[in-house]
């Protein structure tokens, strides 16, 4: 059961949020039984234009307390960025955080991509997030602490809780925060693996500590002062105890991981305030959602196209090509879809303004206003789903959006005279306009089936509006003739119709995801796929790329075959060997194929061995990096066996020709007479080692697949002793070996002198580089803000003898004067980067017996 649990989490997650919203809607619903729309309306109507103009400054002041949260983060990890352009990026971050749920991950990925730009390590931004995201929660808790100790009588006469028991909880509270703290300072780490990738900090300075502390008091002031000056101004509530009733609701939404915790603070709001007309507290609830949750959203597009031109005034061209906005503006633009598509969701379901319908009968026939109320509500379903798709930058989202964007437009004149609709869809209609070179990935929008996150978003989304509509039209007496009226007065039938529309259509784009067949485990490469990659793999620089001769892999190709990445599975996870190989440009695009792919059958892309020149790619799919060792690269252009330093290759070579030995390259057409032989020393070797034979990521004795390459053989004596399988492509930029065996009668030294021997016949047939391979865990920072994985791999590196020899694999190829080259694990969120390395030595080793036995 638990590894069921665990497998379905996504799915388990996501029924629990909808499940805990309805719960809540039923709530706010019992709540408001004696309110009504009209009441609602009123309540609106009366706020005055100053206390709107004065909520809009008082969220302009909470955002620039949040920016300086991202100066004090950056402050504090010892970087000075220009104030402007980290304004831009935090404002966006927030904008966007603030009003999509989970704003370490959303907000996050609009803060890597901008602060990459502006010179930041993904380190360096790994550790901004968790600053501001623990500032955020440890200033909270403080906030809500104190407040609630000082007022504890006020807000539990609010919420109809012993004053004393507050008083005790808050005291706890405030005592389990103050024994962090004491415990952080004396120098431990605090590891943030959710927020941050596994990422280490330690705590600021205490003067850092009382500026954050400072900046988390006028944020929360200031949001909770945008919310109280939109409430009647006879509140008879002291601002100090509401603000402390502001903390606890801001706090209970953030736990229930409903997004923007919609539903959940407007429930603890109304409850809290129980002693004020409700109609009056929805009214403010409504104002205060769209001034401080919508209105900065809507501004995050324009602020961020200001900000990078003015970075990069005088080459308009380059703005919206730059990498930046490439990343930054789909998931911007994609969140504006779906503030759209839930605009036009709840528009369906309120009714229009009696003014606006009077105006329409005039001139508009009654279909068409009936079609286009109900067509808009479907659009804006359909903006929802496209919202992921934009995420993702398909082509096919850009063109839906385009589209549905433009018709929704066309229709909210007929549909209700709505102005504001339409210029918030304009804004997204012109966003997508100007970023049409973003969204540049060619794939199907409906490709992949929809995340049980989406679904259940999809299903909150509904709940809202079913809540919505039953409380709009509660004094209507339901029968079954509402169906059937298409009169301009009847706003309930349009909403009733609207509402099952929306139902329907979601279930049936629910079902064709949830009842979409499993995909099968993919099949290994045919014979032609292996002749396509071992051609492409000639026709570049990395030798490694030869390991798909061996067959036991699965290949995807780019959409042009120019390129292509060789995988396995393994449990849910598809691993893919070094990551893309072939035309650079055709690399990114393969990286997004080969996730989705992944995704689509309920799997988790995995990349091993990963070289870093692509680490942006997989970072724009949302994936990070994680070191894993060191690639030995010998630099075959500057080997001189004359010099000093290659002494004792060179006294090895000399040994070795004296006592008799002496190698011979073998070319493919040449390799099957001696296979026997070669296949005695295999099997020697594997004896002698008490070694199963691997594969996936290493070669294995299989006379096919021995035969396909050229074959150095060890001669001591005349008599085949050891041999080596070489790795070459056409263009001598890289050769390496793959399988090396040694028979039980190879001379002291066969080893080094083969090595010895490779290198020099490698440098005179013009190779550049000779690849001695990765020695694992190797070369890992372990300063104290370095990641906890890099303290993981060093301490295996030091103490694992027993079961690798970490140390001695990279002395020996030390010993050859390499280049160390970075190489990668790349995982995504959702999985762990051990359990992920588990399942690539499951892969390696043919399964748990051949990891046990060797």
């Amino acid at each position: 059961m638990t590894s069921g649990l665990r497998r379905n989490r996504g799915a388990v997650i996501g029924l629990l949020s909808t499940l805990a919203f309805g719960f809540v809607a039923i709530a706010i619903s019992r709540i408001t039984q004696d309110v009504d729309y009209p009441t609602v309306q009123a309540a609106l109507a009366r706020t005055p234009w100053s206390s709107i103009a004065l909520a809009v400054g008082l969220t302009a002041v909470s955002f620039a307390c949040l920016i300086g949260y991202d100066l004090n983060a950056l402050r504090h990890i010892g970087r000075h960025l220009p104030w402007p352009q980290v304004a831009v990026v935090s404002f966006s971050a927030y904008a966007v955080g603030n009003t999509a749920g989970f704003g370490p991950l959303s907000g996050g990925a609009i803060r890597y991509r901008g602060y990459s730009r502006l010179g930041l390590s993904g380190e360096e931004i790994a550790r901004v997030i968790a600053y501001v995201t623990v500032a955020f929660g440890l200033g909270l808790a403080v906030l809500t602490g104190m407040s609630t100790l000082v007022f504890a009588w006020q807000v539990g006469h609010l919420i109809d809780v012993n004053a004393d028991l507050l008083r005790l909880a808050a005291a706890v509270l405030l005592a389990l925060v103050t024994g962090a703290l004491v415990w952080l300072w004396r120098g431990r780490p605090v590891t943030a693996d959710e927020v941050t990738g596994a990422a280490r900090i330690r705590l600021p300075s205490a003067g850092n500590c009382l500026l954050q502390l400072l900046l988390t008091t006028l944020d929360v002031a200031a949001a909770a002062s945008v919310l109280y000056v939109l409430l009647p101004g006879d509140l008879g509530l002291h601002w100090p105890a509401f603000a402390a009733l502001f903390c606890v609701a801001i706090g209970l939404g953030v736990l229930s991981h409903v997004p923007a915790g919609l539903g959940v603070f407007e429930a603890v709001i109304i409850g809290g305030l129980a002693p004020v007309p409700t109609d009056q507290v929805i009214g403010a609830l409504v104002l205060y959602r769209l001034i401080y949750h919508v209105l900065p959203l809507f501004l995050a597009v324009p602020v961020l196209a200001a900000g990078e031109m003015l970075e990069y005034r005088g080459r308009v061209r380059a703005i919206w090509t730059h990498e930046l906005a490439a990343a930054v503006m789909p998931p911007l633009l994609a969140m504006l879809a779906l503030v759209c598509g839930v605009m036009l969701v709840f528009s369906s379901v309120l009714p229009t303004p009696q003014a606006n319908l009077d105006q329409l009968s005039r001139w508009v026939p009654i279909q068409i206003l009936e079609a286009a109320h109900f067509f808009s509500s479907l659009l804006g379903l359909m903006l929802i789903v496209v919202a992921r798709g934009l995420v993702h930058r398909l082509d096919g989202a850009w063109w839906a959006g385009l589209i549905l964007g433009l018709i929704a437009i066309a229709f909210t004149i007929p549909k209700a005279l709505a102005p504001y609709e339409a210029a918030a869809l304009a804004v997204l209609v012109a966003g997508l306009a100007v970023n049409r070179r973003c969204f540049d990935r060619r794939a199907r929008l409906l490709a992949e089936p929809l995340t049980p996150a989406w679904l259940a978003a999809i299903a909150v989304i509904l709940v809202a509006a079913l809540t919505v509509l039953f409380f709009v039209y509660r004094d209507v007496g339901y029968s079954a003739e509402l169906w059937w009226q298409f009169e301009f007065s009847e706003e309930a039938p349009r909403g009733l119709r609207a509402m099952m529309g929306l139902t329907i259509a979601a279930i049936a784009i629910g079902l064709a995801s949830l009842l979409r067949p499993a995909r099968a485990r993919p099949p290994t490469a045919t014979a032609e796929d292996v002749a396509s990659a071992v051609a492409i793999t000639a026709a570049q620089d990395e030798s490694g790329g030869n390991l798909i001769r061996m067959g036991d892999k699965a290949v995807l190709f780019s959409e042009d075959r120019r390129a292509f990445i060789m995988y396995g599975v393994q449990g849910r996870s598809w691993i893919s060997l070094f990551g893309p190989i072939g035309a650079d440009d055709a690399k990114p695009e393969l990286i997004w194929r080969f996730v989705e792919a992944a995704r689509a059958a309920g799997g988790k892309a995995v990349f091993y061995e990963v070289p870093p020149d692509l680490l942006s790619a997989y970072a724009d799919v949302g994936l990070r990096a994680l070191k894993l060792g060191e690639m030995a690269r010998v630099d075959l252009t500057k080997m001189d066996l004359k010099a000093s330093r290659w002494g004792e290759q060179r006294r090895a070579l000399a040994k070795g020709e004296r006592e008799g030995m002496r190698i011979e390259i073998l070319p493919p057409e040449a390799v099957p007479p001696v296979l026997d032989q070669l296949e005695a020393i295999s099997g020697a070797w594997l004896a002698q080692h008490e070694a199963r034979e691997k594969g996936f990521a290493l070669g294995r004795f299989d006379r096919a697949y021995v035969a396909t390459q050229p074959v150095a053989v060890l001669r001591f004596n005349d008599e085949i002793v050891a041999f080596a399988t070489l790795m070459l492509t056409d263009t001598k930029a890289e050769a390496t070996v793959d399988l090396m065996r040694f028979g039980p009668t190879a001379p002291r030294g066969a080893m080094d002198f083969l090595f010895c021997a490779l290198l020099n016949a490698a440098k005179e047939r013009g190779y550049r580089h000779f690849n001695l391979g990765m020695a694992p865990l190797s070369g890992f920072a372990t300063h104290a803000s370095a990641p906890m994985w890099n303290h993981f791999g060093q301490a295996i590196f030091t103490h694992g003898e027993r079961f690798y020899n970490f140390r001695g694999l990279r002395a020996f190829k030390a010993k050859y004067n390499p280049d160390w080259e970075p190489r990668y694990l790349i995982v995504g969120g959702g999985i762990s980067p051990v359990a992920a390395l588990l399942d690539v030595t499951l892969l390696i080793g043919g399964g748990l017996k051949g990891v046990v036995g060797k």
